[in-house]
């Protein structure tokens, strides 16, 4: 994964990854999309920034409990709340 920082391990700290990603806040190009994934080689769980060729542009760990109760954030967004 091309990012190796703290491992996100609450929703507060995934919304603020999530608004970060919404408002360019990581400078990243192209961004599409935004999805959770499982590595395939050791199971752990990641939050995922992909462009438009399914490339993946930036990732953070998360652990489980932020995997399963996380789902609905990354797939709706979190937007800015007024």
């Amino acid at each position: 994964m091309s990012e190796e920082q703290s491992i996100i391990d609450n929703l507060a700290d995934l919304e603020s990854f999530l608004l970060n990603v919404e408002s360019g806040g990581f400078g990243l190009k192209g961004v599409a999309g935004v999805g959770m994934a499982t590595n395939n080689k050791d199971g752990s769980r990641f939050v995922a920034v992909f462009d438009d060729n399914q490339k993946l542009l930036l990732a953070r760990m998360i652990t489980e409990n932020v995997f399963q109760t996380g789902q609905d954030m990354v797939r709706n967004g979190v937007g800015r709340k007024h």
